[in-house]
């Protein structure tokens, strides 16, 4: 009998027209997009201006020992989690055990799971993502599913650990990064990045990025206890004061931009703008330190005091302000209790706090300090919003002075990304975007920005052809390049 459940069935072959898998010109559908790729964006150095990746595995120049340790990671010798939770979120969706994912379970198991998930994951910019790194860091051809996970174990176990090219160092150098951000907290003592720093072996520059949030969430569980540890960074038993908090906040970015930092990070619920006096604000920050819970307007009134204060250092710095904002966090308060945070249980939020931002950077502003800011909303509903908002507060000491940032987490697909630039292109200027970022913790995951460049080329590529962009080859260099790496040189300071 033929046919019917079981049966084999033919592999069709390559119909006329249609492309093969993830070629050299994948993404890019005109001849413009092929040349604006090849001549100009894949050659250009990378800026990693904002991620989460360790610079102590930097410094020890890391060697994994497999693939799953890089893509995975898992359960912590001091028992929290940490790995990239995008590929959790995968495996969840398609009934994954937790033991496969998130714990330490023999790894070609778990590698395993994850090929069943992402042969699901059609769509999904995580299949492009991995297969992506499988041909730039280990010249795999194929494509990773169920029937290659013991020939991609065999070849990656191999590279990881033998080729001199595949440590830390070496994934980063091949992959020509000139600079990377981490994302550090202000009482870290960045012992590592003062080593990087003396290590004349280390050709690109790492530098820390100061993640004030800790000092700010007022209302969030812990906050009295990171309030003694802050003052202990700064050679204090005690804050007694907001103003106590904020010069040790400005004292810990002064060592932070000694050590080269050149930027913030604020990832925060929202944005919030309730001016109060120094009396409201220290009244909150009293009650919160003896225990007492605060009203959302007393939380707002000192996160506010606190926010006003960082941006006009910033600005007296030059360190470029970012500012993450609607997202709900650990979601899942069974698995938070049990992982902890940052472990793949966030969500898109609705906000409404453009306003506020507005009325925020206004203020900064209105005394001539408003520091080069970089606005994130995890919300795409909120691009145009954004697009708008930029026009408000530009100024003369760089191009983009206020930027729409990259299509951020959740929001990094192939839509996601074509969504933000058509919108930064139709409100303001795309030419000055100081373009993408990995917000990874994976030392692979700088095929992302090759993902983004073709992503860009082909926008691109596509106005010129349809005729709405001149085909001006001195211009189209100037903004290829400009956005793949010279306006975040420029932006930056590097």
């Amino acid at each position: 009998m033929k046919g019917g459940i079981g049966a084999s069935r033919p592999v069709r072959g390559a119909l006329p027209g249609m492309k093969t898998f993830m070629d050299k010109d994948f993404l890019l559908e005109t001849e413009t997009a092929k040349h604006l790729f090849h001549d100009y964006a894949e050659s250009m150095p990378l800026v990693d201006y904002h991620c989460h990746i360790s610079p102590k595995e930097i410094y020890e120049n890391r060697r994994f020992n497999d693939i799953v340790e890089v893509w995975l990671g898992g359960r912590q010798p001091d028992g929290t989690y940490f790995g990239d939770h995008y590929k959790w979120r995968v495996m969840r969706s398609n009934g994954v055990s937790e033991e496969y994912i998130t714990e330490n379970t023999p790894p070609m198991e778990r590698l395993g799971k994850f090929a069943e998930a992402l042969e699901m994951a059609i769509g999904n910019p995580m299949y492009h993502w991995c297969n992506l790194e499988l041909r730039k860091f280990f010249g795999y051809q194929g494509y990773l599913n169920p029937a290659t996970v013991e020939e991609v174990w065999n070849l990656t176990k191999d590279k990881l650990q033998n080729d001199p090219q595949l440590t830390v160092r070496g994934l980063i150098e091949q992959s020509n990064v000139a600079f990377i951000g981490t994302t550090d907290d202000p009482i870290d003592t960045l012992e590592w990045h003062e080593k990087i720093a003396a290590d004349p072996t280390i050709q690109f520059k790492v530098c820390p990025s100061f993640r004030p949030d800790k000092a700010i969430n007022i209302s969030k569980e812990g906050f009295a206890d990171y309030i003694g540890k802050l003052a202990k960074s700064v050679g204090k038993d005690s804050l007694k004061s907001v103003s106590d908090v904020k010069a040790a906040l400005t004292e810990r970015l002064e060592f932070f931009v000694k050590l080269g930092c050149r930027a913030t990070d604020h990832g925060l619920d929202y944005i919030p703008f309730r001016p109060v006096s120094d009396a409201e604000a220290d009244a909150a920050f009293q009650k919160a330190m003896s225990g007492q819970a605060v009203t959302v307007e007393e939380a707002e009134g000192y996160q506010t005091a606190i926010l006003l204060h960082l941006g006009r250092e910033y600005h007296r710095l030059n360190v470029v302000m970012q500012l993450h904002y609607s997202c709900l966090r650990n979601m899942n308060e069974r698995m938070y209790r049990k992982l902890g945070p940052d472990t793949g249980f966030d969500m898109i939020a609705q906000n409404t706090c453009g306003g506020d931002i507005a009325s925020f950077l206004s203020a900064l502003d209105m005394t001539g300090e408003c520091p080069k800011t970089i606005l994130y909303s995890l919300n795409p509903a909120d691009n145009e919003q954004l697009g708008t908002l930029l026009g408000c507060f530009q100024g003369t000491e760089v191009p983009g002075k206020i930027q729409h940032g990259s299509a951020w987490w959740f929001n990094d697909t192939k839509t996601g990304m074509e969504e933000q630039m058509t919108s930064l292109a139709n409100l303001g200027l795309l030419g000055n975007f100081v373009g993408m970022l990995t917000d990874s913790r994976s030392f692979l995951s700088y095929a992302r920005h090759d993902y983004f460049r073709r992503i860009l080329c082909n926008l691109i590529g596509k106005w010129v052809e349809n005729g709405e962009y001149p085909n001006d080859e001195k211009a189209l260099k100037k903004i290829v390049e400009g956005i793949c790496y010279n306006n975040a040189a420029r932006y930056f300071d590097l």
